[in-house]
């Protein structure tokens, strides 16, 4: 696929957000809709409840980093919805092109923000970040070694799983997982708390 593919239907390119002193990064997969309309970082349906669970955990947002792997929208229309698609090819694993062609700004991100603790939102992120053998299911919440990016390194699912969750309670226990691991990635931070 060649790389004027990743951005030719993409309204913008969705950099990072946040101070360049951040002592946290949080890297998610890609932007959504809304967030290539604006050109921000999760101002859409997934930073809603990573605002909430920001907040929940203790962190205030505009003292962490946000960013994502891949900084353009890949959609498919249907009529006027634009419907994300996960970088991939014709619905395999993620596309390593995708990934590839973004890594130079995800590099030049965590070079300017040198963050204490990286926060992976979802398995494409920490996949990328940290190599194939991390799974969000086993890794969750814990310590993980990354020290060419940051001294520490945390995986956790992404914001918008809690999204496609089948019921209140299934929304609010991941809801809670998630305020949970980002209190873990605050505590990497702050040891005593």
């Amino acid at each position: 696929m060649p790389r004027l593919q990743l951005w030719a239907d993409a309204t913008q390119t969705v950099f990072g957000a946040g101070t360049r002193n951040a002592e946290m990064m949080l890297v998610g997969e890609q932007p959504g809709d809304q967030e290539d309309l604006e050109g921000e970082p999760f101002v859409g349906p997934a930073g809603r409840p990573l605002d909430r669970a920001l907040t929940d955990a203790g962190i205030e947002r505009g003292t962490a980093y946000v960013t994502n792997a891949v900084k353009h929208f890949r959609y498919k229309a249907r009529g006027k919805r634009r419907i994300h698609q996960r970088p991939a090819a014709e619905h395999l694993a993620p596309d390593a092109e995708h990934l590839a062609a973004c890594r130079p700004w995800l590099t030049a991100e965590l070079a300017v923000v040198k963050p204490d603790v990286l926060g992976c939102l979802g398995a494409v992120a920490a996949q990328e970040l940290l190599g194939p053998s991390v799974r969000v299911t086993r890794d969750r919440g814990r310590r993980l070694d990354a020290p060419s990016l940051a001294p520490a390194a945390l995986v956790t699912a992404h914001p918008s799983s809690i999204l496609r969750s089948r019921d209140k309670t299934e929304r609010d226990s991941a809801f809670n997982a998630l305020v949970d691991d980002l209190r873990a990635a605050a505590c990497l931070l702050r040891p005593n708390r």
